[in-house]
């Protein structure tokens, strides 16, 4: 029984010993609790020694991404926008942050409401062209970040003992409930310069068929000019020639002529009715001349 007793007390001795240890990573802050009292936080990594009683809450320290859904926001001229955006943070104190809002959960609630409220405001004094805009000398969002980040850091820093380190807008769109009217604006614009672009194609298709045209018309004209002046001068040479023909032999150029009319009239197919003394056939029907006698001298 004693001996039962004596492992009883060892075992009650080493977990209280074993409780007593405390193991700080150089990542995280220890806040060291007594009946839910705060009684001390570590910060320096390494290992401390508490009261087995004692109780300890473990707070990253790293930073700390906080990504909220989008949210509506009223720009001036009551002109609504969709912002999603996402905070960078970090615990830079251990106890105000116990103390105000204990938890990460706590500071992501609390945090919520400081970004969403300096957003708001900031962006309420804002055209809506100063977050979206190709002009330069309208494009704000920059400089509207910044100073939203900046009060964030004040607000923060001040009550919840937590540094915001940045914010960031990840997107920017429109509402849905006009988002469909914005699209159909866009579409019909797109519509209208497609349109443009299409009669300026037509005019100037218009243009060049009118050109080629005129062109096609004045190449036609020339060579046709071309071919009348050749066919004459091959014509008058023709008509050269078969006069030196008829002066060199007439009667041989007349039936020369007479056989080729021949042969372009008469065929199996062709019947003609000529009285007997036409020109046409007095190679048919006048006698042929005699043949010259060979052994006449």
């Amino acid at each position: 029984m004693k001996r039962t007793w004596m492992v009883l007390l060892l075992a009650v001795l080493a977990v209280a010993a074993y409780r007593c240890l405390l193991f700080v990573d150089e990542t995280e802050f220890v806040i060291v609790t007594q009946f839910g009292r705060l009684v001390r936080v570590h910060e320096d990594p390494g290992l401390h020694v508490i009261w087995p009683h004692q109780s300890i809450i473990r707070i990253d320290r790293r930073v700390q991404i906080y990504d909220p859904k989008p949210s509506e926001f009223l720009a001036k001229q009551k002109k609504n926008v969709d912002l999603d955006v996402f905070v960078c943070w970090r615990v830079a104190d251990a106890n105000a942050f116990f103390q105000s809002v204990g938890d990460p959960l706590g500071a992501e609630a609390r945090l919520h409401d400081i970004v969403m409220s300096e957003l708001a405001a900031e962006v309420s004094q804002n055209p809506r062209e100063a977050l979206v805009s190709t002009d330069p000398n309208a494009h704000r969002l920059d400089e509207i970040v910044s100073e939203v980040t900046r009060r964030c850091r004040d607000r923060a820093g001040a009550d919840l003992g937590m540094a915001v380190l940045d914010v960031h807008i990840k997107r920017i769109s429109l509402p849905r409930q006009v988002r469909d009217s914005v699209f159909q604006r866009m579409r019909d614009e797109r519509a209208r310069i497609a349109s443009q672009y299409r009669a300026e194609g037509d005019e100037e298709a218009t243009k060049i068929r009118a050109e080629a045209d005129k062109n096609r018309t004045a190449t036609l004209a020339a060579a046709y000019r071309q071919a009348e002046k050749t066919r004459g001068e091959a014509e008058a040479e023709a008509t050269r020639i078969y006069a030196r023909a008829h002066q060199a032999d007439p009667e041989f150029y007349e039936l020369q002529r007479t056989l080729e009319a021949y042969r372009k009239v008469l065929d199996e197919k062709t019947t003609l009715l000529l009285s007997a003394d036409s020109d046409l056939l007095k190679y048919l029907t006048r006698p042929a001349a005699p043949a010259p006698d060979a052994n006449q001298p």
